[in-house]
């Protein structure tokens, strides 16, 4: 059986069954973010201690931007916007503005097969960066070896918005250097020196990246909506709902960990277009993201 249980001290839900071999842990602080998961008694998500939240975003949910703007300046409608930058080292606002807000408990489900939690933010308020309002419902849903996150973004303004979504999980390996992706991609995005898409590149098809001994700061456009993560103690496969799917790809100053982002759109996507969707007024998007291991 499985079970939910919020402690409201530190405004986090445990969602566990009954053979210890399911956990997740949610920061309803933190953006509504998945800080922990194991599935089939493998632990796929972890706490990065003593790296910070702060530093590196981990699992947060990047809307109405993902990855970065440049100089936090972006154009839309003819009119000239300016995000607060939070990325001073580079001067980019980065990783949109929902990661940090506090999501509410809208609705939670559980059985002998599976849990769900529904969680909701409702932003009433416009900011001089992003002048639209707007909710954003998060729904998990664990079984014992997957994970769904569901997401819905409705807008509740009186006039369209540009957005782009993204999730920035990071994933464990017992060994990372004897680990590897499989995708299907033959482009990437070309960076400058502040993590910038400049221009999109072709490369040779890439079916099997190896990690070995490399370092990733890297964005791919890829040909389908699946992404495997093959490590020595399990496979897990990574599939989206997003026709127009990129992945980013991450190597933090943590052992044997990976950013896997997916994402709709690239950085500066309110800039270049790369990705970039209009929400009309009343309209809601919907995109899910699905874990499945073996």
């Amino acid at each position: 059986m499985f079970n939910i249980q919020h402690d409201r001290d530190l405004n986090h839900l445990e969602v566990k069954n009954s053979k210890n071999n399911i956990y997740a842990k949610i920061c309803l602080n933190d953006g509504g973010s998945l800080q922990e998961l194991v599935l089939n008694n493998h632990q796929i998500i972890k706490d990065l201690s003593p790296l910070t939240y702060d530093d590196t975003y981990a699992s947060s949910i990047l809307f109405p931007f993902a990855n970065r703007v440049k100089d936090g300046t972006y154009q839309y409608s003819g009119k000239t916007y300016h995000l607060d930058v939070n990325q001073k080292e580079e001067n980019n606002a980065l990783h949109g503005l929902v990661y940090n807000k506090t999501f509410v408990v809208v609705n939670q489900e559980t059985s002998k097969e599976f849990a769900s939690v529904t969680l909701l933010y409702r932003e009433k308020k416009v900011t001089h960066g992003f002048p639209y309002t707007y909710t954003i419902q998060l729904k998990y849903v664990l079984t014992p070896t997957m994970m769904d996150l569901n997401i819905e973004i409705t807008n509740t303004d009186a006039k369209p918005f540009p957005f782009t979504l993204g999730w920035h999980p990071y994933f464990l390996s017992r060994d990372l250097s004897k680990s590897s992706l499989l995708f299907d991609c033959n482009k990437k995005t070309v960076l400058d020196e502040r993590n910038i898409t400049k221009g999109i590149s072709y490369i040779e098809p890439i079916e099997r990246l190896q990690i070995k001994d490399q370092s990733f700061d890297d964005c791919y456009i890829l040909n389908s909506n699946e992404v495997t993560f093959l490590t020595p103690k399990y496979t897990l496969k990574l599939t989206s709902t997003e026709e127009d799917s990129f992945l980013q790809i991450y190597t933090p100053p943590h052992k044997n960990t990976l950013a896997i982002e997916p994402t709709t759109g690239v950085s500066d996507s309110l800039n270049n277009g790369i990705g970039l969707k209009i929400l009309q007024p009343n309209e809601i998007y919907k995109i899910a993201w699905n874990l499945n291991i073996k």
